[in-house]
């Protein structure tokens, strides 16, 4: 059974760091993406990987996000600086395998002063 779960969420103020965590089981994370979704707005990718290790992330959070991964933990961090009021949303961890993708529940980033 595949698992996928953020965690790492929370409150924090503009200008402030975060790191979230996206850990799986049953599949290792090789293809995988950070999605948010704010309130009343659309799910939106913030960083995606491919199957050749290459990210792509979203203008908005470029040079203020960076996507790293402890393999033998088989998880996924997203390092998240300056943060902005606008970065509040939900963040989800999606990960594909040859079987399909799968979502996270979702952890929560509030930026909030």
């Amino acid at each position: 059974q595949v698992q996928v779960a953020e965690s790492g969420g929370g409150l924090v103020q503009p200008g402030e760091s975060l790191r979230l965590s996206c850990a799986a089981s049953g599949v290792s994370i090789n293809v995988m993406a950070w999605h948010r979704q704010a309130p009343g707005k659309q799910r939106e990718v913030v960083v995606s990987v491919n199957s050749g290790g290459r990210t792509n992330y979203a203008d908005s959070v470029k040079g203020r996000f960076s996507i790293f991964r402890d393999n033998a933990k088989n998880t996924v961090y997203l390092q998240m600086n300056s943060l902005k009021q606008e970065d509040t949303a939900v963040y989800y961890c999606r990960v594909w395998s040859i079987n399909g993708d799968y979502w996270g529940q979702g952890t929560q980033v509030t930026v909030s002063s």
